[in-house]
């Protein structure tokens, strides 16, 4: 009991030395953790109206208690596999393509000699991260229009085409996912540019000594280099899965592909804010946080064994 106490009394010593030696740093962190208190914890507690039948007149904290019916109702309504079965259609092309992109475009940078040219690929490449979703779509709609837009022009003079890339449901899902590439892959690749530069030169001095050809020394050093950065960002990339972006998918919809473009996000939009079915609209957007907290446990989990490298 006394050895039990005076560890207890050890630990609450060192971490208040720690505290007090390292509270700059500390401080630092006391803003963006206000910020995820305030907005991602407190209002949790609305959760509750995905139990309830909920009523503007009585309040969050108000209503009948109807338990899991919500959640029965989505899941027992053949349009919630459509809808599953359509975001994970978008959300898995997007890993699988996606995903590598930026680690490609990073290698290709980095190992680009002539500075000049690199600060211009660079700045190029980082340029579509700033355009606004709405102007993006408006770009794709004159780009990708059957009859003007310059894709198809460029389709034509080798016979091909048109195609009805904004008014198929089959090609939603790859124009979402490339168009998505095109605008982020030069902003996506920074991290990985910068854990990049922190691999020691020495050891493609080392490689280049023993004759290793430049495709050699970036398989066998750079790759593993940012190995853990990969891994992070995949464990994170997986744990949305479910969580396709909203406003794009939102701008891009029309009758005509609504078919494979009606997703999870824009099926709560439409059921909370147009037909004001609100503990229904919370309870899919509960389901769906759900599944992707599943998802990120198991990835960083399997991560873990395999790999070394995770979350926590």
């Amino acid at each position: 009991m006394v050895s039990g106490k005076k560890n207890r009394i050890l630990k609450s010593y060192k971490a208040k030395k720690k505290l007090r030696n390292n509270w700059e740093l500390y401080l630092f962190v006391l803003p963006a953790l206000i910020y995820i208190i305030f907005y991602c914890y407190y209002p949790m507690y609305g959760v509750q109206i995905a139990f309830k039948n909920y009523r503007v007149s009585e309040g969050i904290t108000g209503g009948e208690w109807v338990g899991l019916e919500h959640f029965v109702k989505f899941l027992s309504n053949p349009v919630s596999w459509e809808l599953i079965r359509n975001t994970l259609s978008i959300s898995i092309l997007s890993l699988v393509i996606g995903f590598p992109a930026p680690i490609l475009f990073a290698l290709i940078i980095n190992e680009l000699k002539h500075k000049k040219y690199k600060r211009v690929v660079q700045t190029i490449s980082y340029a579509p991260h700033f355009i606004s979703t709405v102007v993006l779509v408006s770009m794709l709609t004159v780009f990708l229009d059957p009859s003007t837009g310059i894709i198809n022009k460029l389709f034509g003079m080798i016979g091909m085409g048109p195609f009805k890339f904004m008014s198929s449901s089959g090609l939603f899902a790859g124009v979402y996912v490339v168009s998505d590439i095109w605008q982020h892959v030069g902003w996506n690749a920074v991290i990985y540019l910068a854990a990049l530069a922190g691999i020691d030169y020495e050891l493609h001095e080392a490689a280049m000594m023993d004759g290793a050809s430049r495709l050699r020394r970036i398989w066998h050093i750079n790759l593993p280099g940012i190995l853990p950065t990969i891994a992070i960002l995949l464990i994170l990339q997986t744990g949305n899965l479910m969580s396709v972006g909203f406003e794009k998918v939102f701008l891009m919809q029309n009758p005509l592909n609504l078919e494979s473009s009606e997703i999870i996000s824009t099926f709560v939009y439409k059921m909370g804010l147009q037909y004001r079915q609100y503990s229904y609209s919370t309870a899919i957007g509960l389901f769906n946080s759900v599944v992707n907290l599943i998802l990120l446990v198991s990835v960083n989990f399997c991560a873990k064994k395999v790999s070394g490298f995770g979350l926590w």
